[in-house]
């Protein structure tokens, strides 16, 4: 049921609990998804006629919680009321701290509710494609369902609701995603920078409150009429923001000898209100302070401070201005953080504690999974401070634990966010079978959103981890999810329900790139036998993506992918360079220090990836090292589209045995670049020996790659780039050493967006003549910050 917010204010926190039962399938478009926290999830296709019916609720009525009367607001308020009644939507803008979060949810309680009723989010580090499910999920009785993006607007038609968005820090495309999940609602935005312009809606600028309204803030706040003059510098020197004014007053209502500060410290406020408060407010406050900006319930604040009743105290900090109370429970207000960790004497909570609290609670059966999605931000940070304090393995299980409620809260975006941190800690830890698990789920994930060409990598290369574990369930769940890869846009014939063939919230690849694996995801059928005959003239079917079936297999995608999270980083969090405080405890990008707890052994990261140029980058601010922040700090995800060398076939001689010529026996077939079609070959003539870095090379992660010599020093490779496109990569050089650049698109989209630098591949033959080493490195880049992540380097062998 939705959470209705009746008008006796009480409210359990900003969410809708997903209907029925919350441990067993969920439905994402067409897909029955049946999530496995141990083997990987399993997929199957819904038959037609099996989808949910989602029912409109009668009533939407899901307000925030109340709150006293914002001063000053009235002409706020009206051009707020104008815009709606004019038909429009409005974005509230303006600095931290100036009140919109206050006009918002003043103004959703307040103001005629009109049509279907009214509805308030909050938008803090959510994914828009979450927000819009958490809209969906408000407004109908859904049974544990998630639309596809095209039926999601269908489903919404006619739905003429209010919907408040708080901390709606999106791009003007993310704000258009959010209110085309609604078409017939009216938003009223709120967010640091003005964006909403034009036909999509006014934006409305926040200032500060004026002088009488500032008067009357200290009068309330004091318990009586303060200075006049005074009051009036105080008001001039905070600008009317009302954040200033209530930590002014605050300092002043507990230390009534000190009375109201000098206009002059107004800003200056934080460490004096440290120094005023007691133990239990200042623990619970350093806890808040290391988890940055993410909310916690009250209940795990109390547990993991020792605070009796930390609900009331955390009220007591926000009435200071030093936390924010939200729908879900606290975080800190603005400044907060950097000011603690200035503070000396502060003991650093214990990580490992932390992660284990947290974790133990994320994978109780009876922990709601939109509690765990809730609280998504702070497993993040979790997993942030983790990595950065050299504890890989707590990140591990951190997201392992929350990975299953993620998947079952059907919020993809944010699980992908965790999925996206858990797997390059995992390869740091050296827990193989977390990293097969991420692999497969992310792959799961892929499908679900319809990502067809990282879904069919992914999955193979969970499959191929399943085995080396000898988790035989495991692959057989990576083999069966990867039979409904969604097929490339236009390829199906619609959704059983007149819907949209894509998956929720799905970023396909590019069209006209070459046949992609998979099938539609409205009629996903299993892949065909590579080996099939075809019809002249028309496309051949795409080859299963199995060990088993030897056709050729993709190589390995590096520890991330391209539906890298685009959420914009805190500019007011910035990474830590060096990840150690002076007083020896680990810090994480504005956080709070925390103890790491005993070090662990180094682990050795995994070979590079068999593909010659598949490497992954990151552009953004520089950061030291392969760290899963990287994941959630950097804002823009890309990988190299030129030089995704696939496999050569392994052909089965007469006898059985495999053969490691790129020359095919009579009879056999040979697949294009591991992704083309299977035709087949005549009797090969015999060749000369190959030299130089001619011929059949196989990798130290398994596959093989063929060069053909086109001239002096010059080689070529068919390969298949991320965009979907078959390409002729080609290596120049002499003696023993070659290379090649590609270029590195922006995929933060999921298709190949502007070009973000240039990816040199270097191959070197050994004195042997049959051994070679594969690096690369970026050779270019459009700006600073932008980081090859999956630059391993690994090892070619020459076919005998």
């Amino acid at each position: 049921m939705a959470d209705t917010g009746e008008d006796d204010g009480t409210r359990t926190g900003n969410r809708v609990d997903i209907d029925g039962d919350a441990t067993g399938p969920v439905i994402a478009g067409n897909y029955n998804v049946v999530v496995d926290a141990q083997h990987g999830s399993t997929v199957t296709v819904l038959m037609d006629g099996r989808r949910p019916r989602p029912r409109r609720r009668d009533r939407i009525r899901l307000l925030p919680r109340r709150q006293g009367t914002p001063l000053g607001r009235d002409a706020d308020l009206a051009a707020i009321a104008a815009a709606l009644h004019a038909g429009e939507s409005v974005q509230l803008w303006g600095p931290p701290g100036v009140g919109k979060s206050a006009l918002l949810r003043y103004a959703a309680r307040t103001l005629d509710a009109g049509g279907d009723g009214v509805v308030f989010l909050d938008a803090a580090r959510r994914e828009p494609e979450d927000l819009a499910q958490d809209i969906f999920e408000a407004c109908h009785s859904t049974g544990g369902y998630a639309p596809s993006r095209g039926e999601l607007p269908q489903l919404m038609e006619g739905v003429e609701a209010t919907v408040y968005v708080d901390n709606a820090d999106y791009t003007a495309e993310q704000l258009r995603t959010v209110m085309d999940a609604a078409p017939d609602a009216l938003f009223v935005f709120a967010g640091r920078e003005e964006v909403l312009q034009g036909t999509d809606g006014r934006a409305h600028r926040v200032e500060g409150v004026t002088r009488d309204a500032a008067a009357e803030l200290l009068t309330r706040e004091l318990g009586g009429p303060g200075d006049p003059d005074l009051v009036t510098a105080l008001w001039e020197a905070a600008a009317g923001t009302p954040l200033l004014l209530l930590r002014a007053a605050a300092v002043a209502r507990l230390d009534p000898a000190a009375g109201l500060p000098r206009p002059g410290a107004v800003r200056e406020l934080l460490h004096p209100l440290f120094d005023r408060l007691d133990e239990p407010s200042l623990r619970a406050l350093h806890l808040l302070g290391t988890f940055r900006d993410a909310e916690l319930d009250p209940e795990h604040i109390g547990a993991l401070s020792g605070t009796p009743d930390a609900a009331a105290l955390c009220a007591g900090l926000a009435g200071l201005g030093l936390a924010e109370e939200t729908e879900l429970g606290y975080r800190v207000a603005d400044g907060v953080v950097a000011a603690l960790r200035e503070r000396q004497g502060l003991r650093p909570y214990a990580l490992e504690r932390l992660c284990g609290y947290f974790a133990d609670w994320a994978a109780r059966p009876e922990t709601p999974a939109a509690q765990v999605a809730g609280h998504a931000r702070a497993l993040e940070v979790l997993a942030e401070l983790a990595e950065q304090s050299g504890r890989a393995d707590l990140a591990v299980r951190v997201v392992r634990a929350a990975s299953p409620a993620l998947a079952r809260s059907l919020r993809f975006g944010v699980w992908g966010r965790l999925l996206d941190q858990g797997l390059p800690a995992a390869q740091r830890a050296g827990d193989r079978q977390a990293e097969a698990y991420f692999t497969h789920e992310r792959g799961v994930r892929a499908v679900l959103t319809g990502n067809r060409v990282l879904a069919a990598v992914l999955l193979a290369e969970a499959g191929i981890l399943w085995r080396q574990l000898c988790d035989t369930q495991g692959a057989d769940a990576a083999a069966n999810a990867q039979q409904y890869v969604p097929q490339e846009p236009g390829a199906g014939a619609g959704s059983p329900d007149g819907g949209s063939p894509d998956g929720p919230g799905e970023v396909n690849a590019p069209e006209g790139g070459g046949s992609d694996v998979g099938s539609s995801s409205t009629d996903p059928t299993p892949l065909q036998d590579p080996t099939a005959g075809t019809v002249p003239g028309t496309p051949a079917p795409e080859p299963a993506l199995t060990p088993e079936t030897g056709a050729s297999m993709p190589t390995d995608p590096g520890p991330t992918a391209p539906d890298m999270p685009t959420a914009p980083s805190d500019p007011g969090v910035p990474v830590a360079s060096d990840p150690v405080s002076a007083s020896g405890a680990a810090t994480s990008g504005g956080g709070m220090p925390v103890d790491p707890g005993p070090p662990l052994g180094s682990a050795s990261l995994p070979p590079g990836a068999a593909d010659l140029g598949g490497a992954v980058v990151t552009g953004g601010a520089p950061v030291a090292g392969v760290s899963a922040a990287v994941a959630t700090a950097l804002k823009v995800a890309a990988v190299i589209a030129a030089l995704t060398i696939a496999v050569v076939a392994v052909q089965q001689s007469q006898d059985g045995s495999e053969s490691r010529s790129a020359t095919p026996v009579s009879g056999s077939t040979t697949m294009d670049a591991g992704f083309g079609d299977p035709t087949p070959e005549p009797e090969p003539e015999p060749e000369p020996e190959p030299t130089g870095l001619a011929g059949v090379w196989w990798s130290s992660e398994g596959g093989g790659i063929e060069f053909v010599e086109v001239g002096a020093g010059r080689y070529t490779a068919r390969a298949r780039d991320v965009c979907g496109d078959t390409i002729t990569a080609e290596f120049s050089g002499g003696g023993d050493t070659y290379s090649a650049t590609a270029p590195a698109y922006d995929m933060s989209s999921g298709s190949c967006g502007e070009v973000l630098g240039q990816v040199r591949t270097t191959i070197t033959i050994g004195e042997d003549g049959d051994t070679a080493s594969v690096t690369r490195e970026m050779a270019s880049t459009v700006r600073e910050g932008v980081t090859c992540y999956t630059c391993t380097p690994f090892t070619l062998t020459r076919a005998s």
